[in-house]
């Protein structure tokens, strides 16, 4: 068993298989376990590890074996995307339930994103922390991609957040607290994530925050990148006058982001996009009355127009808003009212 490598290959992209397996209709066909199974899965030649750090070879003891559709029984939708879907999925011999992400070859070729999937696996499958949604490995067949994905079971941060309007200062300080927690360990490995928003952060069986979506991430050990990339309304000064941006271009998202927990609106947000450019420029920004002040101190500490003024996100978790709402251990209420 090979367990030097730490570094997964590219993925085969462009490489044809010898069949071409067809998505099986799309149902409800199977229950769903109260809890994720102890031990993930291992794939193409990679050993994952349980979370007390033991080889998971309990799930597949043919070392040599690479997954095919055919391993999968498929359950409904979670998701829809412009280059794909991504299914509920459980592995037929383990039964462990996974989210299955699929991609079309020919739409990522066409739109000429071959080297964006690739840095997503690369980037998606050697990190390891409890706010990261994790990758266990991929396959493909002639016509598609397939990513095996840790299953979120209340899905996206934007759903639960536009069905609330906003969370109460415990719930948004603790998953800003858990986010700034996974960008720590990002930054350590030398990735910068550059698209964070509620659509790319799901919601786990513990109502715990993960980062799921790492297709603007790159993996930047000079941390000095040029590309304009993310969304409008997340998108830092520097990177919306194309200046060169490092690390610092996540905490001013996770400012941005933090208001938006709090208000149900990112902050910049406007009809007009030159008004929006111009807010960002300018950190033109107005609170609600409800916004504490505490809030507001650590928003505005965030969303400064020079990047090394931003604080550090180790400053973030002794913030004293982060320290009175969201102390190590505490849970978003919702999990406090699940548990009665």
């Amino acid at each position: 068993m090979n367990t030097k490598e730490n570094k997964p290959p590219k993925p085969p992209i462009l490489v044809s298989s010898t069949s071409t397996p067809k998505i099986p209709q799309t149902t409800d066909g199977f229950k769903i376990p109260a809890a994720p199974a102890s031990r993930p899965l291992q794939a193409n030649n990679q050993v994952a590890s349980s979370s007390n750090g033991e080889p998971a070879s309990d799930v597949q003891k043919d070392n040599n074996k690479l997954w095919a559709i055919s391993d999968f029984d498929l359950g409904r939708p979670l998701g829809k995307g412009k280059f794909g879907s991504v299914y509920l999925a459980r592995e037929k011999k383990s039964h462990y339930v996974v989210a299955l992400k699929v991609l079309f070859k020919s739409q990522i070729l066409s739109s000429d994103i071959e080297h964006q999937v690739r840095r997503e696996v690369e980037i998606q499958c050697r990190l390891r922390h409890p706010n990261i949604l994790r990758m266990y490995g991929y396959f493909h067949d002639e016509r598609r991609i397939y990513l095996i994905l840790e299953y979120a079971k209340h899905g996206a941060l934007y759903r639960l957040l536009k069905a609330r309007g906003r969370f109460d200062e415990r719930t948004a300080a603790i998953y800003v607290r858990d986010l700034t927690k996974a960008l720590m360990y990002c930054h350590q490995m030398k990735v910068i994530h550059r698209d964070l928003k509620p659509e790319n952060l799901l919601i786990g069986h513990n109502w715990e925050l993960k980062i799921a979506d790492f297709g603007w991430s790159v993996h930047s050990p000079s941390s000095r990148r040029m590309t304009i990339c993310g969304t409008l309304d997340y998108l830092s000064p520097e990177m919306l006058d194309s200046k060169p941006h490092n690390y610092a271009v996540d905490l001013w998202s996770l400012g941005v982001l933090c208001y938006e927990l709090l208000v149900g609106l990112p902050p910049f947000e406007a009809k007009d996009q030159h008004v929006t450019y111009k807010k960002i420029r300018h950190v033109i920004i107005k609170y609600p009355d409800y916004v504490s002040d505490l809030a507001r101190d650590l928003i505005g500490k965030l969303l400064v127009i020079r990047p090394e003024e931003r604080l550090p996100l180790a400053k973030v978790l002794k913030h004293p808003w982060i320290m009175q709402n969201a102390p190590d251990g505490t849970k978003p209420p919702i999990f406090d009212a699940e548990q009665k």
